[in-house]
């Protein structure tokens, strides 16, 4: 018997990281997150749930819109000395939820971070940053600084509340 989509995204389950990182030789700043939705682990692609703000904070801060395919928004990316990637490359998660995170396995950031000029490192949300810290911070020796969350989940910030924090990434992209 089969179990509906809702239930079995409620089951604990291992799941591997299932794409890449997006970066090259010029970038500047690391956006972390903790580990990809479901949405975006069917997409292939970094915040893919149409509630995220992620890429509607991206296009306000730089005042340009980015299109939905995947392609355009590496490039829009690459274009902003932006790289993205997620803390954790296995870990036993329900759904989407972060706070379901556990026995994780981080991912390992060295070939960017040498293969980049990373002078900075953003966490988007507190598990993101709360990993980073754990696992990543004692091996890159780069501190990070924590955004709140683009999740919907995070509905206690709004979107202006968002952009007041996120707009540091524009800082540290334009110098």
């Amino acid at each position: 018997m089969h179990k509906d989509k809702a239930q079995k995204h409620q089951e604990s389950a291992l799941q591997y990281h299932p794409f890449g990182p997006v970066w090259d030789k010029n970038s500047k700043i690391l956006i972390l997150g903790s580990f990809p939705s479901v949405k975006s682990r069917e997409d292939g692609f970094y915040y893919a749930h149409p509630q995220n703000r992620f890429w509607r904070l991206l296009e306000n801060i730089y005042n340009e819109t980015i299109p939905k395919d995947i392609p355009s928004r590496k490039a829009f990316l690459l274009k902003h000395s932006i790289a993205l990637f997620d803390v954790i490359y296995k870990c036993e998660i329900k759904g989407s939820s972060d706070a379901s995170i556990k026995s994780v396995q981080p991912q390992n950031l060295e070939p960017i971070l040498k293969g980049s000029n990373i002078n900075s490192v953003f966490c988007n949300g507190q598990t993101a940053g709360r990993l980073y810290k754990k696992y990543q911070l004692p091996i890159t020796q780069l501190p990070a600084i924590v955004l709140p969350s683009t999740s919907a989940a995070n509905a206690a910030c709004s979107f202006d509340c968002l952009k007041k924090f996120w707009i540091k990434i524009l800082e540290k992209t334009i110098s």
